[in-house]
């Protein structure tokens, strides 16, 4: 992955600097003639001091630039640590909505299982009533079963007498 930092504000002195990291020098010979340096000696310190230079400002662009790179990548982390913490509540938020839900509808299927028990509870008794009037009129039927066979072997023994 490529990096810019075109859209870092850097000195304007640094922004003069070739793409290769190395700055032409400023100062040519003809402009060393020009400033009263006849002394080939001193022109070569003077350029030896330019380099030098050249050298501490490349060096602390550099360090500029991997200082500002560092600070990006800590405001990264940063935002990610802050996008984990925005999740990690939204998931709490969600987990406390999702129990509260369960629970209403725990609530609820409770409510609805108490009345379905009162009106069991009411057939039952209805049909325990109903059960209780069919065991009654089957002694009864049985009582008069017996009845009518009583009086059918009561006919039937008067008639055998009669002649």
């Amino acid at each position: 992955m490529d990096y810019f930092f075109d859209d870092l504000s850097l000195p304007s002195a640094s922004r003069s600097s070739s793409r290769s990291g190395h700055e032409e020098p400023q100062m040519t010979d003809k402009s060393m003639h020009m400033t009263g340096d006849a002394d080939p000696s001193r022109g070569m310190s003077s350029s030896m001091s330019m380099t030098e230079s050249e050298e501490q400002h490349s060096s602390s662009s550099i360090d500029d630039i991997s200082r500002r790179a560092q600070e990006l990548v800590e405001k990264i982390n940063n935002s990610r640590t802050t996008d984990q913490k925005v999740l990690d509540s939204f998931q709490e938020k969600l987990m406390e909505k999702v129990m509260e839900m369960c629970q209403q509808m725990k609530d609820h299927m409770y409510t609805i299982y108490e009345e379905n028990s009162n009106e069991m509870q009411v057939k039952l008794q209805e049909l325990s009533e109903v059960l209780e009037s069919c065991t009654k009129l089957n002694s009864e039927l049985t009582e008069a079963t017996q009845a009518l066979g009583s009086l059918r072997g009561g006919l039937a023994i008067s008639e055998t007498s009669d002649p």
